[in-house]
């Protein structure tokens, strides 16, 4: 009875959490709440064509070395450029990134085979955690999950009732409410998402979403696509 209790516990664990990282140049965990009031701006409107600058640099051996969980990627594995993303399901600004510029970045150069694509999990909070554990679960469609929770961020994040709003995401997606359940109570996915948050902070760094390593280049807060075409190009 009590790992009964334990399991429903974590899948309601998100029901009553206020609207999240909202209005941030990039979502961390000390302002996601702080700022969850102010109004969303438009970080990747830019008229800028240079590289930005880096703000470090990692071991790329070390970075794609295998963690806690198994990497989910796009493009071809021989791409001269390799793109390591971190994000936070409930993070505005990493939905700004995934609905606006990663759809003109896939299509220029992961689909060219310029680019491969690699994103990873840092969850600030359950609903994030939530989010992510879903996409594991959607097997093949992770990627496709992964967009539409992005997508429909303003729906699920900033709710009441996060969980009903999941659920009926989820359903689209095909899982059924007893798939729905499982997934959210599954103790060993929710730790594995955990380590990969983990080790993102403590071995490279990462303390904001979205943070991304290009060739092993760090840059954080979501790049138009003018921005990060900057920087691919200058390694191609």
């Amino acid at each position: 009875m009590s790992e009964l209790i334990q399991r429903r516990k974590l899948l309601l664990s998100m029901a009553a959490l206020p609207a999240l990282g909202l209005g941030l140049a990039a979502c961390s965990d000390s302002n996601v709440q702080a700022e969850a009031a102010a109004p969303e701006t438009d970080p990747i409107t830019t008229s800028a064509v240079e590289a930005p600058p880096s703000s470090g640099t990692v071991d790329m051996d070390k970075l794609l070395e295998e963690g806690a969980l198994e990497d989910k990627v796009l493009g071809d594995a021989n791409a001269p450029v390799t793109i390591v993303e971190y994000a936070s399901m409930t993070c505005s600004h990493c939905a700004t990134f995934h609905t606006r510029t990663y759809p003109e970045l896939k299509k220029k150069y992961v689909e060219t085979g310029k680019v491969r694509f690699i994103l990873r999990e840092f969850p600030f909070d359950p609903r994030a955690e939530a989010g992510f554990m879903l996409a594991r679960c959607s097997d093949d469609k992770y990627f496709a999950m992964v967009d539409v929770l992005f997508k429909q961020q303003n729906n699920w994040a900033p709710v009441q009732d996060a969980q009903s709003a999941l659920l009926k995401i989820s359903k689209l997606a095909g899982f059924t409410q007893e798939s729905f359940e499982a997934c959210l109570t599954d103790q060993e996915l929710l730790t594995k998402v955990r380590a990969v948050r983990t080790r993102g902070a403590s071995d490279f760094g990462v303390d904001a979403t979205p943070t991304f390593f290009i060739n092993g280049k760090k840059y954080s807060g979501a790049m138009s696509i003018e921005e990060i075409s900057a920087v691919i190009d200058g390694m191609l």
